[in-house]
């Protein structure tokens, strides 16, 4: 891949010279911090934890706060990635390097996965302090944000192709947060259906039964494989995009 490493710097740099990156990362921090306080305030009034759920299972994917995050976060991370260079024209010097268009949509959906990854590092100290209150499941908690991180590459992907059809940012971030969202409603379908092949399919993609068996450190193949293809198959359709620009 051609190119990769001096579009991805470039990229990467231009997350952190503009407030993009730290408003995000601020924003994220403070409503993840929101969703911890309350967590361990609801465990603390309990007079004795649940056996099948402690605080590791309930921050990762048994509350709402969690999937609301990533439903807005992620458009908002990817909405400029080519939105924003077709609004400014810096696309065409670009698409005109010595560069492959699969490395400039792998470079920018690698930086921008690299900034998704330090919104999460901040909450490594949430697993501190509930160490200090009791036994945490290291190997659990490392599965979970495997889990994290996997769920985030699928709709990062999402983003990244929406921004790639867009010619406004605004647009992009509305166009992925439609369709993360769809898929996040169509795996509640696997709760309100009754048994067969409907709800079989919902439960497949279903980021929330997902999260739910990592965070036990049950690992599925097939949930892996899932994850896999629905990253690949936007890029693909970012790089089609991408080419249809470069040769008209």
């Amino acid at each position: 891949m051609r190119g990769f490493w001096p579009v991805f710097k470039r990229e990467l740099f231009a997350y952190f010279v503009t407030p993009l990156a730290y408003v995000l990362i601020l924003a994220f921090v403070l409503w993840q911090g929101l969703h911890f306080y309350l967590l361990v305030r609801s465990f603390a009034g309990q007079a004795e934890a649940s056996i099948d759920q402690g605080p590791v299972q309930a921050f990762f994917g048994s509350d709402v706060f969690y999937y609301m995050s990533l439903i807005l976060i992620c458009p908002a991370i990817t909405m400029r990635l080519f939105a924003e260079e077709r609004r400014s024209g810096t696309i065409e010097p670009l698409l005109t390097a010595p560069v492959s268009t699969s490395a400039v949509v792998l470079a920018k959906f690698g930086a921008a996965l690299v900034v998704y990854a330090a919104m999460w590092a901040p909450t490594l100290l949430y697993l501190v302090i509930m160490r200090r209150g009791g036994e945490i499941d290291w190997r659990v908690a490392s599965v979970s944000y495997l889990g994290v991180l996997g769920i985030g590459a699928q709709y990062l992907a999402i983003g990244a192709m929406m921004s790639a059809i867009s010619r406004s940012q605004i647009v992009a971030f509305v166009l992925s947060s439609i369709l993360i969202l769809g898929f996040f409603l169509l795996g509640l379908g696997e709760f309100v259906l009754d048994e067969g092949i409907g709800r079989q399919v919902c439960s497949y993609v279903s980021v929330w039964s997902q999260m739910g068996e990592l965070s036990h450190g049950v690992v599925d193949s097939r949930r892996l494989v899932f994850d896999g293809t629905l990253v690949a198959l936007p890029l693909f359709v970012t790089v089609r995009t991408i080419d249809s620009w470069r040769w008209g």
